[in-house]
């Protein structure tokens, strides 16, 4: 069960207000609206699980109706619109069962908070993380809103991406599966059929944001290739533009600013921390850290001119996080020797393991990112070590997948502005609308944020109200936010006029 305690928040600043420029236009009485060049009758939405209503680590009714999608939709039934259907999921918990073979869970329930422990929100799965909904569950389309949660570019041009028995190989989508047509289809086909008259796309976050939230451990997740990206993208395109509907496409945020990498800090051990709330403990435990691996390993390596990877903890201060840092000289070899020709027997008889254990080790400095699902593994036991040297994080070095380090979200920011100049010129090809979410979720980032009515939204975890408990989606309001730049775009390129919405009236952060 997934349990998170987050070390910094205050209710009240859930919601304040602020000076900034109002963003939400709410003089909309006595206009008529009107869909200008575009035809609304049938609206279908293609994405992930941003355009899904995904929320708080799960899709799950009460986002679903709170998808960005759905509110457009809302306004364009104002100026001549059809009905929009979703494929609902079953309930409010969330998750998804695979049923064939056997039954397995294969995706988590949503995340609430159930309580403020120490001033602070514990953060929980819902349902005790019991899925409910079965994939092989298929509902009745078709369906307007085609967001399908975890996929990439190139999935949504994938046949058989709906075939339940392609799931386990991860040649398929569970949630696709439940609202496919057939196996054997793919999005795209699906989207086709169904003769669209305007569209939105909002595709291509998965193809970095997987990547990053894997630490860029290409054995996890990849990132893919800008030159793949524009390939598949402009494929997609072709695919979309050969229905003749009109429409609107976005952007991809710089995925290393959200919440979900920004959250926890590099130096989380204080004595507080590493006793478990118990100061005077951390601090004996510091000193046992600093004399049986500390100590020993800044001088062995202070002598081969790499002191500063690794200095003693502190009583008195926050202390980094231990991560492996395969971009550094592997200092192995170095390590075993000095180990072994020490003098002192504890060393000499692990100097093997500490050369191969700590030749990349550094401390984590500014400039590295911790995903927030790495919180749950700091001080858990890494197999076959010695116990007083397997808490990870801590004694143990943090493994590549749970760590950014600066070259790889360089890696990672190049590649999204790569996919982003493909998608920009892709809608100037097409003469589609164009919305910079990019430039949106920058503003949300930025310390003065995005005023809606009087009230503030920030990028900041929990308190900034814009993005949900897993700190990568985004709450109803911030979908709200979205909405409206989508709507803005399409009112400025097909002479429109659908109202926006306001964001306060939909759901933030909930409280128990």
């Amino acid at each position: 069960m997934k349990k998170i305690i987050i070390s910094t928040f205050a209710v009240s600043a859930l919601l304040f207000t602020t000076s900034c420029e109002d963003e939400f236009d709410t003089d909309v009485n006595d206009v008529v609206v009107t869909s200008g060049e575009a035809d609304f009758k049938n609206y279908i939405a293609l994405g992930n699980s941003l355009t899904s209503g995904y929320r708080d680590g799960a899709l799950y009714i009460d986002g679903q109706n709170e998808s960005y999608p759905s509110m457009i939709a809302a306004q364009m039934k104002l100026a001549g619109g059809g009905d929009f259907r979703q494929p609902l999921m079953a309930d409010n918990n969330g998750g998804l069962l695979l049923a064939t073979p056997g039954v397995v869970q294969i995706a988590d329930t949503k995340l609430y908070i159930n309580g403020i422990v120490g001033g602070s929100p514990e953060i929980k799965n819902a349902n005790n993380n019991v899925a409910t909904t079965l994939t092989n569950t298929v509902l009745t389309g078709p369906f307007n809103n085609m967001g399908v949660p975890g996929a990439k570019v190139s999935h949504l041009l994938a046949p058989n991406y709906g075939n339940i028995q392609g799931v386990a190989l991860k040649t398929a989508n569970p949630y696709f599966v439940r609202f496919a047509s057939s196996p054997t289809t793919s999005v795209i086909n699906d989207f086709k059929t169904q003769k669209p008259t305007f569209f939105s796309l909002w595709i291509g976050n998965n193809d970095a944001l997987l990547y990053a939230l894997a630490g860029a451990d290409a054995s996890v997740e990849s990132l893919t290739p800008p030159a793949q990206f524009s390939q598949y993208y402009n494929i997609l395109i072709n695919e979309i533009a050969s229905t003749n509907a009109k429409g609107v496409i976005a952007n991809i945020p710089n995925v290393t600013s959200i919440p979900s990498l920004t959250t926890i800090p590099v130096n989380p051990l204080t004595s507080f921390v590493l006793g478990n709330g118990n100061v005077a403990a951390g601090e004996a435990n510091i000193d046992n850290l600093n004399t049986n691996l500390y100590g020993p390993l800044n001088q062995i390596l202070t002598a081969f001119g790499a002191g500063d990877r690794i200095k003693p903890l502190s009583k008195t201060t926050a202390n980094p996080l231990l991560i492996k840092d395969e971009t550094l000289p592997d200092l192995k070899s170095q390590i075993t020797a000095a180990a072994l020709g020490s003098g002192n027997p504890t060393l000499a008889a692990l100097a093997t393991y500490l050369g191969n254990t700590y030749g990349q080790a550094r401390q984590a400095r500014t400039g590295d990112l911790v995903p927030l699902t790495t919180r749950a593994q700091i001080g858990q036991a890494e197999p076959l070590v010695p116990s007083a040297l397997a808490a990870r994080g801590i004694a143990y070095p943090l493994a590549d997948k749970y760590i950014l380090i600066p070259s790889e979200i360089t890696e990672i920011n190049n590649a999204i502005d790569a996919y982003n100049i493909t998608i920009k010129a892709a809608a100037l090809s097409k003469g589609y609308a164009f919305v910079d979410a990019n430039k949106k979720m920058a503003e949300l980032g930025a310390q003065s944020g995005i005023s809606v009515d009087g009230v503030k939204y920030t990028a900041k975890f929990v308190s900034g109200g814009a993005f949900s408990l897993d700190g990568v989606h985004l709450t109803g309001r911030g979908y709200g936010i979205i909405a409206n730049e989508f709507i803005k775009s399409i009112n400025a390129t097909y002479k429109s006029n659908l109202p926006q919405v306001n964001p306060n009236n939909y759901s933030g952060i909930k409280l128990p």
